[in-house]
């Protein structure tokens, strides 16, 4: 994504030619290795650790099929959408998803990727936050319940776990575009790796030791462990749950666009999609399996937050830390996008503005020289602030987060990529591979929809328990 920087050559006119790239921005540097750990910190979240309940929904067969066929599809429709990172195929860079849908579709459905896109990352970056106070206050409570023991009423407020979280954001984010993100995402990656294994080595440790949950082909039985239409609302929740752990389209582009030009961007963003999606996929997929196999129908909600182990609690202490470290990795991958989609619109409309586009190098305490935009700093504090106290006041929006990512998953994971590849490849009507993009398009389609009803369902149930400001865990 294009950085309004002043470092960037086409701002600050001080910038050799050799560092300026060949749309007259700054000189890309991204390399396989740091897309591919975006990808990572983009997919593999803490979602990871509830997967075990989702196949518990499913099943050993249907949750099983699901994490697999959705690994490919994603992977296959990633490749679709590297391929439109410039058009035609060796021509204008496409900076943001929205210019991409632009190139290829046009019209109305610009403003459509871009409600589905932007409205994701806003709801995201709301819900990381509250995912990572609940890990910082999980902290807490297993130091409590180590303590007082197990069945100690352990209640602690997360308002403070929030506001923390947003302190750390206002400094992060000042990092002024994706360019200069790498260090934090192989930082939030090695997180990702570190909490995923924890949470995996406990299951496997307590499935060794002996303890093995009741586990069926189909997963939880109808009048034994749920009613019939819980069994039915949880199972589209759980389809969904799997669908969208593997959705990172929505800054595809903007991790394609810090890539260096050679070799070219769609090739390496090719490899790096293959490297996450795999990874992904490995870690899912034990993470899953073994947590089911261990708790069965009972597996809880969050392998680590929702207690499913006690001890050693040191050990959950610091899988717990690894959460909310990697969150706030993850919190700077997805709101980057929307800081610069203000920032470029604002750039353009008053580029005369010094507030709006100088520059100035101050000597921050331990940072050194740093160079600090007002503008930016004004306007990503005010983001951030406003996430934390969304979050804040609506401690129940992962539910809302289930709805946002099941209504953009379908446009901007399989719809846009899918369209924009046969208009590219100019793929003629009603021909084999023509009808099967469009039958891949509908399954999502219906799936996504079904996703969407599951968690309208939750979220009616969220809100009737919904108590302003007394959101203890």
């Amino acid at each position: 994504m294009k950085s309004f920087d002043t470092s960037s050559a086409v701002e600050s006119g001080t910038v050799a030619g050799n560092n300026v790239d060949d749309d007259g921005g700054e000189k890309r540097t991204g390399t396989l290795m740091t897309a591919s750990a975006h990808i990572i910190t983009a997919v593999i979240g803490s979602g990871v650790l509830s997967l075990a309940w989702a196949i518990a929904q499913l099943g050993w067969v249907a949750g099983t099929v699901l994490l697999v066929s959705f690994a490919v599809v994603v992977n296959y429709t990633s490749r679709m959408l590297a391929d439109c990172y410039r058009s035609p195929d060796a021509g204008t860079r496409n900076n943001t998803y929205m210019d991409v849908v632009r190139a290829y579709l046009g019209g109305r459905k610009v403003q459509l990727c871009g409600l589905a896109q932007y409205g994701s990352l806003v709801g995201m970056t709301i819900g990381y936050t509250i995912t990572a106070s609940i890990s910082l206050v999980a902290i807490g409570k297993a130091n409590c319940f180590h303590d007082e023991g197990h069945g100690a009423k352990c209640l602690v407020s997360n308002y403070p776990a929030m506001a923390a979280f947003g302190i750390v954001q206002i400094v992060l984010s000042q990092i002024p575009n994706f360019h200069k993100l790498s260090f934090l995402s192989i930082i939030a990656a090695v997180m990702s790796f570190s909490y995923s294994s924890i949470g995996t080595g406990l299951a496997l440790a307590a499935l060794a030791s002996g303890k093995v949950g009741k586990t069926k082909l189909t997963g939880t039985v109808v009048g034994v462990d749920v009613t019939a239409s819980d069994k039915l609302w949880k199972s589209f929740q759980a389809a969904g749950n799997i669908a969208f752990s593997y959705a990172y389209s929505v800054v595809l582009v903007e991790i394609q666009d810090t890539l260096s030009s050679s070799p070219p961007e769609n090739i390496v963003m090719k490899k790096a999609s293959l490297v996450g999606v795999s990874t992904a996929t490995a870690f899912y997929i034990l993470c899953a399996c073994i947590g089911y196999a261990t708790f069965g129908s009972q597996a809880p909600g969050d392998l680590l937050t929702d207690f499913g182990f006690y001890e050693p609690y040191w050990l959950i202490d610091f899988a717990n830390a690894c959460i909310a470290v990697h969150l706030i990795g993850a919190y700077q991958v997805i709101a980057q996008p929307v800081f610069q989609f203000v920032e470029k619109k604002c750039n353009k409309a008053w580029p005369e503005s010094n507030f709006i586009t100088k520059e100035h190098s101050m000597n921050i305490p331990l940072l050194g020289k740093c160079r600090i935009n007002f503008f930016r700093l004004l306007w990503r504090t005010i983001y951030v602030i406003f996430s934390t106290v969304v979050a804040m006041i609506f401690p129940f929006f992962n539910a809302v987060l289930g709805l946002i990512g099941a209504l953009a998953f379908w446009p901007l994971t399989v719809y846009f990529p899918v369209e924009m590849h046969i208009s590219q490849k100019k793929v003629k009507k009603y021909t084999m591979r023509w009808i099967g993009l469009k039958l891949l398009v509908l399954v999502c389609l219906i799936v996504s929809f079904l996703a969407a009803v599951g968690s309208i369902v939750g979220l009616i149930s969220s809100v009737k328990a919904y108590k302003p400001f007394h959101n203890l865990y």
